[in-house]
């Protein structure tokens, strides 16, 4: 059986910085924008450019993530012709490991790839939210013969030094690779998207895991090691939204983002090769009491609206009691705020009850994440 192209999704890191959000669930398993969890975005993404093998390789608190995926349903991806699979560390006769690194998840998967022998590797964040088609990088990659192809995004020049940027020439073809330089010469940031030659990314990776001195990881490693040997690496501008919600303040500004309707992805555009697909919770549909009101606000199934809502993220089954306000909150599934309490710039955590008369409110751009 042979592919053109296969998905890799990493999905397995700790996601620490969400702090209670992650410390039963890996990160990509968090609730996002009401109806979603961050997963179902790349995911999305795969099924809607006809790549129909994606493997999802997951590793911290894989269980819950490894059950929400299951045969890749939910997104198309389960037919006779395509397969959704969960790669997590086993034991080999080589030995049993954790994912050690970015490029190392990879090698230890090196014989799922083989199973398929496709002519092009894809690598995603199972953490990044953004709606697209990978079909124009993909031509990008083959009409420019290049041995690997990354897909950057043009960021603020006050920003560039956080991350990974890209030095390129007038054909944009890459001369340079700098992880977080103090002085950029560049605003073209790495997205963690990456399309490799199979054939060729094999072999880096084969050389790579014998290497001791090695972190085995996509830009400390791979990336540098083709440069330095003249293969020809390939930038594709990326034009659309696309933002990394590994922290708290930029999770809850996605959401805000959505909120509001105004940077965000649209969500609301149906055509077929944009639809960003997920589970039904199969609840009863939302309610909005005599005196509760929503602005500017999205709500799933199963939320009852009794008080106000203003720029907010309700999930399934979140209840906001009558005469309390919520405004620039991200509300998580079954969260209660009870009556007459003000919530402002908060991330409301699964579950949580926010007491009656309780006034949570940060000015600013501060984000507090109210949890168990």
């Amino acid at each position: 059986m042979s592919e053109k192209v296969v998905a890799m999704i990493l999905a397995g890191g700790k996601g620490t910085r969400l702090q209670s959000l992650t410390r039963k669930t890996a990160k990509p398993a968090v609730s996002f924008a009401s109806k979603y969890r961050i997963i179902d975005f790349p995911l999305s993404n795969c099924a809607n450019s006809d790549i129909n093998v994606v493997g999802v390789l997951i590793q911290y608190e894989s269980t819950e993530l490894d059950t929400y995926i299951g045969n890749g349903e939910k997104w198309g991806l389960n037919g006779v012709r395509s397969k959704t699979a969960t790669l997590s560390p086993r034991q080999t006769e080589e030995g049993s490991n954790w994912y050690e690194g970015t490029a190392d998840a990879i090698t230890q998967n090196i014989d799922f790839l083989d199973e398929y022998n496709p002519q092009y590797v894809l690598i995603l964040s199972g953490d990044h939210i953004y709606k697209t088609s990978f079909k124009e990088m993909i031509e990008c990659h083959e009409n420019s013969h290049a041995d690997a192809t990354i897909s950057v995004i043009e960021v603020p020049w006050e920003e560039a030094s956080r991350f990974g940027i890209m030095v390129c020439d007038n054909n944009d073809f890459v001369k340079e690779f700098q992880e977080k330089p103090k002085k950029p010469v560049s605003n073209l940031a790495s997205m963690g998207i990456y399309i490799f030659n199979w054939k060729t990314l094999r072999d880096y990776l084969k050389r790579d895991a014998k290497k001791e001195d090695s972190t085995h990881d996509f830009g400390n490693d791979i990336i540098p090691t083709m440069l330095a040997n003249n293969r020809k690496l390939k930038v594709y501008r990326y034009k659309g939204y696309w933002r990394d919600v590994g922290t708290l303040a930029s999770l809850h500004q996605a959401n805000m983002d959505i909120a509001r309707g105004i940077d965000g992805p649209d969500l609301y555009d149906h055509r077929h090769d944009t639809v960003i697909f997920t589970e039904d919770t199969h609840s009863v549909p939302q309610y909005v009491g005599p005196l509760g009101s929503i602005k500017n606000s999205i709500a799933n199934q199963g939320s009852v609206v009794l008080g106000k809502a203003e720029s907010c993220v309700i999930s399934s089954d979140a209840i906001i009691e009558e005469y309390a306000e919520c405004i620039n909150c991200v509300i998580m599934s079954g969260a209660r705020i009870k009556m007459h309490a003000k919530v402002k710039n908060a991330i409301i955590a699964p579950n949580v009850v926010v007491e009656a008369h309780e006034n949570i409110n940060l000015e600013g751009d501060k984000i507090v994440l109210v949890s168990k």
